[in-house]
């Protein structure tokens, strides 16, 4: 292409391009928001539902496995059919998911609700998809971090936000405001973001589809669920039995038919498989706080350790983390420019340890928790903007969504992992208040160190991937697109 021919930048495209990202990032952040949205009632949800507590925990589980099936089976339709289309479909299961939630007042209507709020875990990376096929690869690297950290921004947004409607209204308002968020982010989407062009077209995998799909739900099940049946009962035994034996036939067959659900050869790359056990490695660290920090600060001061909050205290504590990741986002991606999202990964995982290090012996004031805070939500701002960096840069335009999906999905068996091990930590080191066994301070110390070893791992990891690429959007090397034309 001649010179002449390229096009020129006007600020009008820049002004509409910078309208997608923001559009595309309040997505990210309704979608994580939704996530926390329910943690301030769990303790009230057996009173609020007419359940048990055991049965109440299915409210937060059919959002995990929803999120954890619609992840990869969205990012391939989006890769085939359009990823505004199945952005749209996402953001419309939140709105109807959210108002099925604020309609209930039992258990089943809520799980429902709960499952289809979980179908639009996958707005995030069908965002980040959108973005690499819409925007200038100078604009690019940026608004993948801020689209990537989202995820965590929501999250440590939400918590305050929903403490505070929760303590000043009806629990019901929670789902009417998550259902006005949704209506405002797909009009926004409608206007604003334009339907991408590249398509992989083709016939969906729909055997790669039902078994990745009974091989996760089997896994996750028995992980967030184990804790309550035994770790040693026939049913969580045999989910993970039935996960092994699913997956492995689910992996035969994904390398033997012409268009995969999950590319595994593609996966398999050292670039990508290596970016994705991160992925895992800073899930598990970045759900650690989250689990840990609340209990701590709402527990008693007369505990000797507990710092006494109120719920809408322990979620404002939080909210600093939030902007803090934000802000990382663009430094991010300007050090991923200068020296490559290898590096910035490293650096994420380096600070992440050092902050959960620093909360081993700081955690006796609020300002030492928003401090600890501070510092691992700067790392997971780091590792969240270069993970999409590294994935684009090692796979065809043709499969962008499929592949950002899976690592998302990567993230989710993180923190359902993270979940688990921590649970089981602070319910086996307790100490006894009264009548009633709480988590111990040791306990609490041992959450920090163990989610300081997942991020040394993650920086294990990080080490072996391959040296500088390319900047993200420049394209991926001529041999993968090729390929990925072959097919």
């Amino acid at each position: 292409m001649s010179a002449s021919a390229i096009p020129t930048p006007t600020a009008e495209g820049a002004g509409r391009s910078g309208a997608v990202v923001w559009v595309l990032a309040l997505g990210g952040i309704t979608v994580s928001l939704m996530q926390t949205l329910i943690i301030p009632i769990v303790p009230e949800l057996p009173k609020l539902l007419n359940s048990s507590p055991s049965d109440a925990t299915w409210a937060i589980t059919a959002t995990l496995l929803a999120g954890a099936v619609a992840n990869p089976v969205v990012g391939r339709l989006g890769d085939m059919y359009g990823k505004r289309r199945m952005l749209l479909l996402n953001l419309v299961l939140l709105i109807v998911g959210s108002v099925v939630g604020a309609l209930s007042d039992s258990l089943a209507p809520m799980i429902v609700g709960r499952a289809l709020q979980g179908f639009s875990m996958a707005v995030i990376p069908l965002g980040i998809s959108i973005m690499r096929d819409e925007l200038p690869p100078e604009r690019l690297g940026s608004a993948t971090a801020l689209m990537s950290a989202s995820l965590g921004v929501g999250g440590a947004l939400g918590l305050p936000t929903a403490a505070f409607i929760a303590e000043k209204a009806d629990w019901h308002v929670l789902f009417w405001t998550a259902a006005v968020l949704g209506a405002v982010v797909t009009a926004l989407v409608v206007a604003l973001v334009p339907e991408s062009a590249v398509r992989s077209g083709g016939r969906f995998d729909v055997v790669g589809g039902v078994g990745m799909s009974i091989g996760l739900v089997c896994l996750l099940l028995a992980v967030s669920k184990g804790a309550d049946w035994g770790w040693g009962s026939g049913t969580t035994t045999g989910l993970f039995v039935v996960a092994v034996a699913v997956l492995l036939v689910w992996g035969w067959w994904e390398l033997r038919t012409d268009r995969p659900l999950v590319d595994l050869r593609t996966s398999a790359r050292r670039q990508v498989l290596l970016t994705n056990l991160a992925s895992v490695m800073f899930g598990f660290a970045m759900f650690a706080m989250s689990l840990a920090v609340p209990q701590l600060l709402q527990l008693p001061t007369l505990t000797g350790y507990g710092l006494g909050q109120s719920v809408l205290a322990a979620g404002l504590t939080l909210g600093p983390s939030g902007l803090v990741m934000m802000a990382t986002a663009p430094l991010s991606a300007r050090i991923s420019a200068a020296a490559g999202p290898r590096v910035t990964l490293m650096l994420g995982a380096f600070v992440v340890a050092a902050g959960y290090g620093l909360g081993v012996v700081m955690m006796a004031a609020v300002w030492q928790i928003v401090v600890v805070c501070c510092v691992i939500s700067a790392g997971i701002g780091f590792a969240y903007g270069a993970m999409p960096a590294l994935i684009m840069g090692a796979v065809p335009l043709s499969e962008t969504a499929a592949a950002n999906s899976l690592n998302s999905l990567m993230r989710s068996i993180g923190t359902s992992a993270s979940s688990a091990v921590a649970g089981v930590v602070l319910a086996h080191m307790t100490t006894t208040f009264g009548s009633l066994a709480v988590p111990s301070h040791n306990g609490f110390r041992v959450i920090m160190g163990i989610g300081s070893a997942a991020a040394l791992a993650a920086l294990a990891l990080a080490a072996f991937l391959p040296g500088r690429r390319p900047a993200v959007g420049a394209g991926v090397p001529a041999a993968a697109s090729a390929g990925a034309g072959a097919r």
